[in-house]
């Protein structure tokens, strides 16, 4: 089958290289690569309809830049796959968009970081039965087996991928939590040791374990690492969305916080406990 793949960053440029593996014709466009397509409209002419336009850029601007200009090059029938984190509702707008000028959008959440060529992407799609079914064998070429599902239409695949990273916020805060406690406790422990041995028959292995062990065993004291955790957006959204429909999500609202606190050269939240301790309690206080 023939793809124009849109962005060749560290997903983007996995991806192409296991749908070229499994014997399907990829054409590219990145203009930070030479050897693409040198613009979107060139690369809709380097593919045959019904078109499959597949977008690996940024969500946001980048990737709303790129909808609008695709919806100008493509023709009926043609399809434009989002495979970014993009939120939810813009899925559901970009589909409506398309569909205004016969085109078709699906959203395609993709989890598999810089380890999917090897290991394979999981593929949480949304769209319209027609172009899922037509693409169906990109995605069974990009997934491991059992790891691509139609899960709805038009922006489930982004939702469910929006939560799938809100858990996983949970998931890394509670081994960052765990291992903390073991690294200030009494013991002189192992701790890539530690991981190695959960890896094994433990009910917490998992394959975030598993890369957790390969971190510790690679930099013991994770040395030259800031403590300083970014987010991608997608939790912020998760947790919107919880708001939005009272659902309690203790864990993942907390794992969200503890990023933002990571960020914090000096709380001031902590300066307000520590005068309200000296206040109350005549407790005593660290001064510059």
């Amino acid at each position: 089958m023939k793809l124009g793949m849109i962005g060749l960053g560290r997903m983007g440029a996995g991806m192409t290289e296991r749908l070229r593996q499994a014997g399907h014709e990829v054409q590219t466009y990145d203009p930070n690569v030479e050897s693409t397509a040198s613009s979107l409209a060139e690369l809709a002419a380097q593919l045959e309809p019904p078109r499959h336009a597949w977008t690996m850029v940024p969500a946001g601007e980048i990737t709303e830049s790129t909808f609008q200009e695709l919806l100008g090059i493509l023709e009926a029938g043609d399809a434009i796959v989002d495979g970014g984190n993009s939120n939810f509702h813009d899925s559901k707008r970009r589909a409506a968009e398309a569909k205004e000028q016969e085109l078709f959008f699906v959203d395609a959440g993709v989890s598999g970081g810089i380890w999917g060529l090897r290991e394979g992407f999981a593929l949480m799609v949304g769209g319209e039965a027609e172009p899922v079914g037509r693409l169906r064998p990109i995605f069974e070429a990009l997934a491991p087996a059992g790891g691509y599902g139609h899960v709805g239409p038009s922006g489930a695949g982004h939702f469910v991928k929006m939560v799938h990273n809100g858990v996983e916020y949970g998931l890394m805060q509670a081994y960052a939590e765990g291992f903390d406690l073991m690294q200030a406790s009494e013991y002189d422990l192992d701790l890539a040791a530690v991981a190695e041995l959960w890896r094994h028959g433990s009910v917490v292995r998992s394959w975030l374990l598993d890369l957790l062990a390969r971190a510790l065993e690679e930099n013991p004291g994770l040395e030259h690492i800031r403590a300083y955790v970014e987010d991608s957006g997608e939790g912020r959204w998760t947790v919107e969305q919880a708001i939005d429909t009272a659902v309690p999500l203790h864990v993942i609202t907390a794992a969200l916080y503890a990023r933002f606190a990571s960020r914090a050269e000096e709380s001031f939240a902590a300066k307000v406990n520590a005068a309200l301790r000296e206040q109350f309690g005549g407790h005593a206080v660290r001064r510059d």
